[in-house]
């Protein structure tokens, strides 16, 4: 027998030995990742390790490529590979070539999370064009939910404590394990054709796993094609679901999704109050103004209407006539006066006022003045004008005087 081999006869011969095992050409490897380094080729090296081991890894551009690796794979992560254990013969190492990396545990659910979180966004279901306002008054508020548990205490307590006359309608759902979304999204749809205002789904904390029935598909489409408005409280205040990104409103934990749904009503019954005073002043001010309105269109129709400007008119033409009255009297007033003036002035000219003070007037027999003797001769007619009658005389001689 020989004994006597190469290194590279060795290496030859244990890859011999894993290419025949069945095992080891077709097996997944569950373990947390580490030394992973992305190889400018495309190639990524990695260790999965656990508490008792580790082993090599490698997964080839091709595979990953192929759709092998779907997420970003990091150190820490819970993984689970699946590939083929063969040797290196150059090293003499052996390592798994994988072939397809998935997430293991949370990490599975997380990556499942996103996928459908992104393919729910692209169709438009996270769209804030399609989020129902929440009522600010509610008669009657729907609840889907355990019906044991803190969840449903908490949210009919502060529920009745806001408003002592709230109704509430319970559907008992399952809210964890394999038939939880069904009972939810059937919770939904009986609640939604009654006449509840609001619809509050939701649940305590706990693991991904725990709240993962909020993350179904089906519950989202539920959600979103329900015509009552949607509050979601899954969970604490971290814990975030697919239904809180459809729903038409989030709340952070059971407690406050009752205080979104409920009013208070000791607020409501002072708003009403206030509202009834503001109303009540405003009404007050607007028939105020319709008066003042009223009592100006009054008088502004009272100056346009024909009768008021007939009147104004004839009040008008009364003072026109009382000033024109008042010009004439006025004006045959100092005409009177002026033709009295005129008179006495006339009258100091008249030749019968001179005859009356002992003048007399001469004339020969054209009538015409006699102011000197030039022209008058001897035997002349001439006629003498005294105050009281004419005396014809005839010229007897004439003599020229000079007076002084």
């Amino acid at each position: 027998m020989r004994s006597e081999y190469t290194v590279t006869q060795v290496n030859s011969y244990i890859k011999n030995m894993f290419t025949q095992d069945f095992l080891l050409k077709s097996i997944t490897i569950k373990g947390e990742v580490s030394n992973c380094k992305y190889h400018s080729s495309g190639h990524i090296y990695f260790t999965l390790k656990d508490r008792g081991g580790a082993i090599s890894c490698v997964m080839f551009r091709g595979d990953r490529d192929k759709g092998g690796l779907r997420f970003d794979m990091k150190e820490g992560q819970q993984v689970k590979a699946s590939g083929t254990v063969d040797v290196y013969e150059r090293d003499g190492k052996y390592q798994l070539y994988a072939r397809k990396i998935e997430l293991d545990g949370e990490g599975a659910l997380f990556e499942k999370f996103e996928e459908l979180k992104k393919k729910l966004a692209e169709s438009g279901m996270f769209a804030q064009e399609y989020k129902q306002p929440i009522p600010p008054y509610i008669k009657t508020l729907g609840i889907v939910t355990a019906p044991t548990g803190a969840a449903v205490r908490d949210i009919i307590n502060v529920s009745t404590r806001r408003n002592p006359h709230i109704q509430i309608i319970l559907y008992p759902a399952i809210v964890q394990g394999d038939r939880a979304a069904e009972s939810i999204v059937k919770g939904i749809q009986t609640l939604s054709g009654t006449d509840v205002d609001v619809i509050i789904v939701g649940r305590g904390g706990g693991s991904i796993e725990d709240l993962w029935a909020f993350n179904e598909e089906i519950v989202a489409q539920a959600i979103f094609d329900c015509p009552v408005p949607i509050i979601s409280a899954v969970g604490h205040e971290t814990d975030i679901t697919i239904a809180d990104y459809v729903a038409d409103r989030r709340a952070p934990t059971p407690s406050a999704a009752a205080e979104l749904a409920v009013y208070e009503y000791d607020r409501f019954i002072q708003d009403l109050e206030d509202y009834s005073y503001t109303l009540h002043k405003g009404i007050d001010r607007k028939l105020h103004a319709a008066k003042l309105l009223c009592d100006g269109y009054a008088k502004s129709l009272r100056l346009l209407s024909p009768m008021g400007k007939i009147k104004d008119r004839l009040l008008r033409m009364d003072q026109y006539e009382d000033a024109l009255s008042n010009l004439m009297k006025n004006k045959l007033q100092a005409t009177r006066h002026r033709f009295m003036i005129d008179t006495e002035r006339l009258k100091g000219l008249s030749p019968l006022d001179r005859l009356l003070g002992g003048y007399s007037y001469v004339a020969d027999k054209k009538c015409k003045n006699i102011r000197s003797i030039k022209g008058i001769k001897k035997g002349d007619e001439l006629s003498v004008y005294v105050s009281d009658g004419i005396i014809s005389t005839i010229v007897d001689d004439t003599s020229k005087e000079k007076w002084e």
